[in-house]
């Protein structure tokens, strides 16, 4: 990783890093009973347990890389940015409850229904999706078309059309064979919807072209399942402790993977394809789009 970008990625972290509490602040101030302000209360720190627990922040890097490509201002994007980062921490909540992936460590600590309890991940869920979506439609400095346009691009993103259908599909799938095609709408879907969005609606906000657009989808496809692909070969060769959660989680599970598909050497000549798809996707555009190519490298790099 280069250092332009890395300190490009670090600024991205700490900006959105910080955009994030002011978001979560707790609203039962406004109560005046103060046992349902304190029971508010530990719904509000349970939410920023789960969400300022560290992360690679790639989807709100994304927000901001997207916007630099089209010399869009990023100062305006930190609520698109922190609506992104909160659906995607909802998802992590509610797919290490027991009833999905069964997991008890996230980033390194233990997952929001193990460090609280069951009942409130599950809420915790809830109230950073229903959040996310209340930052969009409060957005400032836009008319009400483009705001409804954010919130059509992140349901879709997020909803079964999207991530939830992808997760649908994934527990479906567990103890069953895919295909490739099979496997990459699921990752596509899974995965790779929410990291579509995150392009798509930077590029909505800093008012791309059609053509624009067009290009920055192809690369977000193309990135949305290389990401998948190196998480899959990081369940096998990474470690518990390098990863933040349980290595082979995967395997253990007998969930269909890239790796099991392919194996290993196809994985990684897979990864390295849709780097090179990305990268071709961002031909047109001139140096503001470095971080979109290098954040291209970082995932299918990256060791964790």
């Amino acid at each position: 990783m280069n250092r332009e970008f890395s300190n490009f990625l670090a600024a991205c972290q700490e900006r959105v890093q910080h955009a994030l509490p002011q978001r979560l602040q707790n609203t039962g101030s406004e109560f005046a009973d103060a046992d349902a302000t304190a029971r508010l209360q530990n719904l509000s720190d349970a939410s920023e347990y789960s969400m300022l627990n560290g992360g690679k922040r790639v989807r709100a890097t994304l927000v901001y890389a997207t916007a630099q490509a089209l010399g869009g201002d990023i100062d305006g994007l930190d609520d698109i940015a922190s609506a992104i980062e909160m659906v995607h921490a909802y998802s992590l909540v509610h797919d290490d409850l027991p009833a999905m992936d069964n997991d008890n460590l996230r980033r390194g600590k233990p997952t929001c229904h193990i460090a609280y309890d069951e009942a409130t991940a599950i809420l915790v869920g809830d109230a950073l999706q229903a959040r996310a979506f209340e930052l969009l439609a409060n957005l400032p400095g836009k008319d009400a078309v483009a705001k409804l346009t954010l919130i059509r691009q992140l349901s879709a993103a997020a909803g079964p059309r999207g991530m939830v259908g992808g997760q649908a599909i994934d527990l479906a799938a567990v103890n069953q064979q895919l295909d490739l095609s099979a496997l990459q709408t699921m990752h596509q879907l899974k995965t790779g919807a929410l990291i579509r969005a995150a392009i798509n609606m930077s590029a909505t906000w800093c008012g791309a072209s059609p053509e624009q657009a067009a290009k920055l989808d192809e690369y977000g496809q193309a990135i949305g399942l290389s990401f998948q692909v190196q998480d899959d070969i990081l369940d096998i060769e990474s470690n518990t402790e390098t990863l933040g959660k349980a290595q082979g989680a995967d395997q253990a599970l007998n969930k269909p993977t890239f790796p099991a598909l392919l194996g290993l050497p196809g994985a990684k000549a897979l990864a390295t394809e849709l780097h090179q798809r990305a990268l071709t996707a961002l031909a047109d555009f001139d140096e503001r789009a470095e971080s979109l190519r290098a954040l291209s490298n970082y995932i299918i790099d990256r060791h964790y």
